[in-house]
C-alpha cells in the first residue's frame, strides 16, 4: 500500500476507534504495515506516537464531554479509558492545564486537539543519496534490549552510551581480548549496526541490537544473534555529526522518499543503522547510513 494513503488509513481508524482499547499492531494489520514501521513514520510525520494521539485526542473529546456538564466525572474518565475520577483529572490537567471542574466553569481554556489531516509535499525525495542493493542474507551478533515506541529516542542513545563504555572502550586499554563476551565484541566488530527488530508482538515494543556481522563461533552468554534473510535493501547514506545528521536522513525517508513512491515499499519490520569505524561521531564528515529493506511494488514490476 502507498506510504501516505497508508498513514491517512490509519488515521481514519484511529477516529473510528477512538473509544476502544485498540493496540499499534492492530492498527498495522489494518493497513498492511509492520507495526514498527507504522509507528516509527507516524512519528517522523506527525510529531506524536500512535498512543500520544488517540491519548490526545480522547482527552479533547473528553473535554467537549465535560463542559457539556451532562455526565458525572466517572462516567467521562470510564468512557475515556481511565480507571478512576483520580488518574483521568490527572491526565485532563497534564493536557489541558486546567482541571475538569476548572473547564467546566470557563469553556474557553480548553486545549484544542482536531483530527489531523496529513498532506505531503514532496521535496526532491528522488535525490537523496541512496542506492538499492540485494544482498545474501547475513546474521548479526549483538547485545539486545526490547524499547518502547514512545521513548526511543531518548532511551537508545542511553543503551550506546552503557554499551560502549561497559563492553566497548575497555577494549582499547588491553592488548587483547579477556573474555568471551571480549573476544566477540572484539571478532565481529559490535558497534557496526544498530538493528531494529519488530517481531515480539507486544504493543508498542521492538527490539534493539548493538551489534556487529557474525562470522561464526561462540554466541556468549548475554549476547543474541538474529538472522536476516536475502533481501533487497535501499541503502541511504549520511553525513554529519551524530545523532542529528542520522535523525535527518530517517526523517526525510519518510517524509519525502516513501510517500508517492513509484517503485519501492518496506517489505519487513527491520531496519539497520550502520555506523562507519573511521572518524568520530562528532565530526562534521562522519559517515553513516540507514539501510531499509524493500520490495518492488507489483504495478511498477508489471510495467517492466
Amino acid at each position: 500500500m502507498e506510504w501516505l494513503t497508508s498513514i491517512q488509513k490509519t488515521l481514519a481508524f484511529m477516529e473510528m476507534h477512538l473509544l476502544e482499547d485498540i493496540s499499534s499492531e492492530e492498527i498495522a494489520e489494518q493497513v498492511h504495515i509492520s507495526s514498527f514501521y507504522l509507528q516509527k513514520g507516524f512519528k517522523l510525520m506527525t510529531g506524536f506516537t500512535i498512543s500520544e494521539y488517540i491519548r490526545n485526542r480522547r482527552l479533547y473529546m473528553a473535554a467537549l464531554d465535560v463542559i457539556a456538564d451532562q455526565d458525572k466525572l466517572i462516567e467521562i474518565a470510564l468512557r475515556y479509558g481511565y480507571e478512576t475520577p483520580e488518574s483521568f483529572t490527572k491526565a485532563f490537567t497534564r493536557f489541558h492545564g486546567h482541571t475538569p471542574s476548572h473547564i467546566r466553569q470557563y469553556r474557553s481554556q480548553i486545549t484544542v486537539f482536531l483530527p489531523l489531516k496529513i498532506t505531503i509535499r514532496i521535496q526532491g525525495g528522488n535525490e537523496m543519496d541512496y542506492v538499492v542493493e540485494k544482498m545474501k542474507g547475513f546474521s548479526v551478533i549483538g547485545f539486545e534490549r526490547i524499547f518502547s515506541m514512545d521513548n526511543s529516542y531518548e532511551e537508545i542513545p542511553k543503551f550506546w552510551a552503557d554499551v560502549y563504555q561497559k563492553q566497548i572502550a575497555p577494549l582499547y586499554q588491553k592488548e587483547k581480548p579477556d573474555t568471551a563476551i571480549e573476544t566477540a565484541v572484539w571478532k565481529h566488530k559490535i558497534g557496526e549496526f544498530g538493528v531494529c527488530i519488530d517481531d515480539i508482538g507486544k504493543n508498542n515494543e521492538f527490539r534493539y541490537l548493538i551489534a556487529g556481522a557474525y562470522t561464526g563461533g561462540e554466541v556468549p552468554e548475554g549476547m543474541s544473534l538474529y538472522e536476516l534473510p536475502d533481501m533487497e535493501w535501499a541503502k541511504f547514506s549520511c553525513k554529519g555529526p551524530m545523532p542529528g545528521a542520522l535523525q535527518s536522513v530517517n526523517t526525510k525517508i519518510f517524509q519525502e522518499w516513501l510517500p508517492g513512491n513509484p517503485e519501492f515499499e518496506i517489505a519487513m519490520g527491520t531496519n539497520i543503522e550502520w555506523y562507519s569505524e573511521e572518524g568520530s561521531t562528532t565530526d562534521t564528515d562522519y559517515e553513516s547510513a540507514i539501510w531499509i529493506p524493500v520490495k518492488r511494488k507489483s504495478s511498477f514490476s508489471a510495467m517492466q
